[in-house]
């Protein structure tokens, strides 16, 4: 049986002045010359000129493999708060929490900010979502509160003379090729 379409098909062909043999026609085959040959048509067209980060080495590259390298560029690149997987968010909190609670100028409020902080610690490890696996431990709150106190005390105690703590720390030695 004839069908309409393939006469649209050959009409087409030779209205382009090509017969139907050398048209070209993406398929797995011929798929890889089809994008080779755009790619060098634009570069002699000048297209990729003057693209950002010409001539400068790859960002990264040769420096182990992160899984949540994209994430981490993200949050650098945009200076991002409080965006990322939990156990990312966890980690960077850990490190500034004495700091933090260093801030705080009641231990109940200390007692509140560490209690807050393992309850998200544990429900970040029950978390079926996937991402990064947390590693971030639970703080003992009655430890935290007692170097928090430590910490408090020292910043509260007089700074000692300078001129004693000079006195008391031994003169440098000179090596023996210095002239005097």
């Amino acid at each position: 049986m004839h069908d309409p379409r393939d006469d649209a098909a050959e009409h087409s062909a030779r209205r382009d002045g090509e017969p139907e043999e050398q048209r070209m026609v993406l398929n797995a085959r011929n798929e890889a010359a089809i994008v080779e040959t755009a790619i060098q048509v634009a570069i002699r067209r000048g297209e990729f000129d003057d693209l950002p980060g010409a001539g400068k080495p790859i960002e990264g590259l040769g420096v182990s493999h992160d899984p949540d390298w994209w994430i981490r560029r993200k949050i650098e690149r945009e200076n991002l708060s409080g965006l990322g997987p939990p156990a990312l968010m966890l980690r960077v909190e850990d490190r500034e929490l004495d700091g933090q609670l260093d801030e705080l100028s009641r231990e109940e409020d200390v007692r509140a900010v560490l209690e807050d902080f393992n309850r998200r610690v544990i429900e970040a490890r029950r978390q079926l979502r996937g991402g990064p696996p947390v590693v971030t431990r639970t703080r003992d709150v009655d430890a935290a509160v007692e170097a928090w106190r430590e910490r408090r005390q020292a910043a509260k105690a007089p700074a000692p003379d300078r001129a004693e703590d000079a006195a008391a720390r031994p003169a440098p030695r000179r090596g023996w090729f210095r002239r005097r």
